[in-house]
């Protein structure tokens, strides 16, 4: 609990304040914790880690050269420093032994002959006492803080708001993978800083920065990071970030202390959650499905969940990539993939549209919310939302993919948004991949080529209109797909697509030539043409190439 005092403030204290450091001097950030006193010769079993060994080097005093051998044995148990006192039976410390100690990192502090042993343990267990009673007291007065935070009701806003006056930084509560759930003091500056957040998403970067005491271990530790553990479960970190001054054992402990109480606090808001998830989830589902019954009923049910239906909405699908069964998770795992995703969709969302209505489900969350006053308004919003949910791939959330449906005027129309969602997060899956974002308006041909339910019809087609351009898949033959591609899309205009493709005129004069002696005269033929745009449409939806 207490760190002690380290080697080199304990030479500040006046019964130390003569002694000379003869060697390891690079060690004298090493913590004191106990005192001992060697005048026996086998001191060696009773010696602890974080000791200030002090001696007369009696018991070595007809064996000097075994002094090399004993500050190995020393510094391989974790001892603080050796102070020796000379003149009695030992002249002078030998020179193998102070090398030894250098290399060691052991400090060796010569005391003068007017010190007294007892004068040293007197003031420096004195020290260490006060220490160790500053410490208990500033853990008893956080607890008391967070104590009267549950007794109040708190949530994890108000314990982040007493904080920072009792650590004298700024804190901040976070998921598993970094998303800020609270924060309270933290400067301006650190928000922006890219070492500190990802800019695009706002996840804290958690992978840099250390757990507990292992801070420490830093030459000028700022920030310190403990996890919030419940049982099995891993509810995120609770963070500082001092500004004025290094962090030490003490703020560990009390943020250990905080990690606690927000254990508390993220468990009841759960255990709360579940049952509300639960009852919003299953009537959001019957009004996806159109059976939350009439529109004014639906409307005045949502109202008194704090969803907002009675305006114009779009529906927004965020389907999870599938992935293998994984096994049953070990213990201090983090939460289910899909309760992490669901909570990091509602963190987004409630910051952009608080009467949004959002629930998640096992592969997909589905949001209804605001269309916004201009046509493109809410595609960026949700543009904007996935980048924050993806992030940077901070906790190994799984990849998705999102569908964004037309705007529905009326609470009717809310099923037949929410299908056109979930078909724009398909077929965009199809098109562009993992995290693809599609909007049912813009999905053209496309929405119709996955109506299709035969792959193998499309795939016929396909080749049927090809022919050996959907055989092959030489880098030939993708060269001369993409030309044609690039031609149709420019609507066969040759100057526009050599610019485009950095062709010479004639050069892409004699492809053209050479796709219609493979495909036939498309360049006169509108019909020839639009089954050639379309079979390359279908070349263009993932999954479905020969």
């Amino acid at each position: 609990m207490a760190r002690g005092l380290t080697v080199a403030d304990a030479l500040s204290l006046s019964s130390l304040s003569g002694a000379e450091v003869v060697a390891g001097a690079a060690g004298l950030d090493r913590v004191i914790q106990r005192l001992n006193v060697m005048e026996v010769p086998d001191i060696l079993p009773w010696v602890k880690p974080d000791e200030l060994l002090l001696t007369t080097g009696y018991p070595l005093r007809n064996t000097p050269q075994d002094m090399v051998r004993l500050v190995r044995d020393l510094a391989e148990r974790g001892l603080a420093a050796v102070a020796v006192k000379l003149g009695r039976y030992v002249d002078e410390l030998p020179g193998e032994m102070l090398r030894a100690a250098d290399e060691l990192r052991l400090p060796i502090l010569l005391l003068g002959d007017e010190v007294a042993f007892d004068d040293v343990l007197n003031q420096l267990l004195t020290d260490i006492l006060n220490r160790q009673a500053a410490t208990l007291a500033r853990s008893e007065e956080v607890h008391r803080v967070l104590v009267n935070v549950i007794l109040a009701g708190g949530g994890l806003a108000a314990i982040t708001n007493e904080l920072p006056a009792l650590l004298d930084g700024g804190v901040m509560v976070t998921t598993p993978d970094g998303r800020v759930l609270a924060r309270s003091g933290v400067s301006e500056e650190v928000l922006r800083d890219p070492h500190h957040f990802d800019l695009t998403s706002g996840r804290f970067h958690m992978e840099r920065f250390k757990h507990g005491v292992r801070a420490l271990d830093d030459d000028d530790p700022r920030v310190v990071q403990v996890p919030i553990l419940a049982g099995n479960l891993d509810h995120g970190r609770i963070v500082l970030i001092s500004h004025e001054r290094p962090i030490d054992h003490t703020d560990v402990h009390v943020l250990e202390r905080a990690a606690a109480t927000a254990a508390l606090v993220i468990t009841k808001d759960l255990a709360v959650a579940a049952v509300e998830g639960k009852y919003q989830g299953d009537f959001l589902r019957d009004l996806l499905a159109g059976r939350a019954g009439d529109p004014e009923h639906a409307v005045r049910h949502c109202a008194t969940l704090g969803w907002d239906i009675d305006r114009p909405l779009v529906v927004v699908v965020a389907e999870m990539d599938p992935e293998p069964a994984s096994p049953v998770p070990a213990a201090g795992d983090l939460r289910p993939v899909h309760e992490r995703f669901a909570s990091a969709w509602t963190m987004v969302v409630r910051e952009r549209d608080p009467k949004a209505a959002i629930a998640g489900y096992s592969q997909e969350v589905v949001v209804v919310m605001g269309a916004g006053s201009s046509g493109s308004d809410h595609a960026r919003t949700v543009r904007s939302m996935v980048a924050q949910v993806s992030g940077d791939g901070g906790g190994g959330r799984r990849p998705f993919a999102t569908g964004v449906s037309r705007v529905a005027a009326s609470p009717e129309e809310i099923p037949t948004a929410y299908e056109q969602a979930k078909q724009a997060a398909r077929v965009g899956r199809q098109m562009h991949g993992s995290g693809a974002v599609a909007d049912f308006d813009d999905l053209g041909v496309f929405r119709l080529i996955s109506l299709v339910p035969d792959s193998a019809e499309l795939r016929a087609f396909m080749t049927e209109t090809l022919g050996d351009l959907a055989e092959r898949g030489d880098a030939e033959t993708e060269d001369l797909r993409t030309t044609l591609e690039v031609l149709l899309d420019n609507n066969l205009n040759v100057a526009e697509t050599a610019r485009l493709l950095h062709f010479h005129y004639n050069t892409l004069r004699y492809r053209i030539g050479k796709l219609e002696r493979m495909l036939g005269p498309f360049t006169t033929d509108p019909h020839l043409r639009l089954n050639l745009m379309v079979a390359l449409r279908v070349i263009r939806m993932r999954g479905l190439r020969p």
